[in-house]
């Protein structure tokens, strides 16, 4: 079945090659905590970043009472507790599986799936994708096969509006309005026709052809796209829907409300507060946010008061950081507070705002990432301002596989919200 196509090079780091994996990925998990300088870090991850108000308040418990008392989201709508002691493994895993958030120990890292977080809320929509998440998770984590999978390898469910289309998922699912679904396999242009019905199975099949391909060719990789020549090509175009841009804004959105955390992070106190304005659903998202499914817009100013973005067309928009110091011994800079700086002062504002819908790209801007080391944690897909720092300063690049990078600003502190704002604008 797989057959060559032409190789997308892999943009994990700006100009990277594309690598063969020579050992098993670190990506750290429920059970398996990674050491960072603030202490032991667990991944939840959380399908579809479905969650419900239970198990909201059991992840706030348990940041209190094994780690920092923060709650920190992830690019793929996972949430992190930080600041974890080494010995409280045992007890975190307990506190999962009792509210249901660790449903097999065996294959909890490979349960990587985002999906459009605000479908079956509005119009835009195609398909049930909820009833994919629930199908697909479940699936997974009965398939003795998946376990191989790489804790890194990501699964993306489209209702068809195009917003996790655009996330560079390994393996994406995207519904078609009177016709049958699409699975696109990594960055191919093109994908494949799945039949009414069988639009899990066809996700599963694909996963499980990587890595069969793997063993049969002796290579070693963690997504689809570093090995393009062994996926099979797709033969139909994807929709012109799915864009680098798409996203979800914040504020009154049809059937909800949409609120943004900074850099994705949470006191436990505000995680609490984002529970009681609910209405016993919460939907984390891949942008840092949170979908409240049927909550009405007179929550928006508590919600507010509490510290979440609620106003769409801020600086804060589509911005993003990797931990940098102190929680990470590679950074060379506190790169959240030099950013949060930056983003305060305007660098970028109204990028990213988007249409009344809540979904689609943006009025006009790039996302934006600050990175502490060569690394680029958590830089977003497409286009992006990369804002790395060198240990005396910042370097301002625009970058994305669909672009070539543009000429290298190297600035001070005090220069960085500028050069930011008018990198945020490139539209070359």
């Amino acid at each position: 079945m797989l057959a060559a196509m032409p190789p997308t090079p892999d943009v994990t780091a700006p100009g990277a090659a594309v690598p063969d994996r020579g050992r098993a990925d670190a990506c750290p998990g429920a059970l398996r905590l990674h050491t960072a300088d603030d202490g032991g870090l667990a991944r939840v991850r959380l399908p579809g970043g479905l969650l419900t108000a239970r198990q909201a308040i059991a992840l706030a418990e348990a940041s209190q009472a094994l780690g920092d008392g923060e709650l920190e989201t992830t690019s793929r709508g996972n949430v992190q507790l930080r600041g974890l002691a080494p010995d409280c493994g045992a007890e975190l895993g307990e506190r999962l599986r009792a509210v249901g958030l660790l449903p097999s120990d065996t294959h909890e890292r490979v349960r990587n799936i985002v999906a459009s977080p605000l479908a079956g809320l509005d119009t835009l929509g195609n398909a049930d994708v909820q009833a994919w998440v629930r199908e697909l998770d479940a699936r997974l984590c009965a398939s003795d096969w998946a376990a191989g999978l790489s804790g890194k390898f990501l699964f993306a469910l489209d209702d068809g509006r195009g917003d996790v289309a655009a996330l560079d998922a390994d393996v994406t699912l995207i519904a078609a309005p009177g016709g049958p679904a699409l699975v696109r396999l990594g960055r191919a242009e093109h994908g494949h026709p799945v039949e009414a019905g069988q639009e899990v199975t066809a996700v599963l099949d694909a996963a499980r052809a990587f890595l069969d391909a793997l063993r049969g060719s002796g290579r070693k990789a963690w997504h689809l796209r570093e090995v393009p020549d062994l996926l099979p090509a797709g033969t139909v175009p994807l929709p012109t829907a799915c864009a680098p841009s798409a996203s979800v804004s914040v504020g009154a959105l049809p059937g909800g409300l949409s609120v943004g955390m900074r850099f994705g992070r949470a006191s436990a106190a505000q995680w609490r507060a984002l529970v009681a304005a609910s209405a016993g659903e919460l939907r984390l998202t891949p942008w840092r946010g949170a979908v409240l499914p049927g909550v009405p817009a007179d929550r928006l100013p508590a919600l507010a008061a509490a510290g979440f973005r609620t106003e769409p067309g801020s600086a804060w928009e589509r911005a993003t950081a990797c931990t940098g110091l102190p929680g990470c011994a590679k950074s060379l800079a506190d790169v959240r507070a030099d950013a949060a700086r930056a983003l305060d002062t305007g660098a970028g504002a109204g990028s990213g705002a988007v249409s009344g819908a809540g979904a689609g790209a943006g009025t006009g801007g790039l996302p934006v990432h600050w990175s502490g080391c060569e690394r680029r944690c958590g830089h977003p897909a497409g286009r992006w301002v990369d804002v790395l720092a060198t240990g005396h300063g910042y370097r301002v690049t625009v970058n994305g596989p669909t672009t070539t990078a543009g000429a290298p600003v190297d600035v001070r502190n005090e220069e960085m919200a500028e050069a930011v704002a008018e990198a945020r604008r490139t539209t070359k």
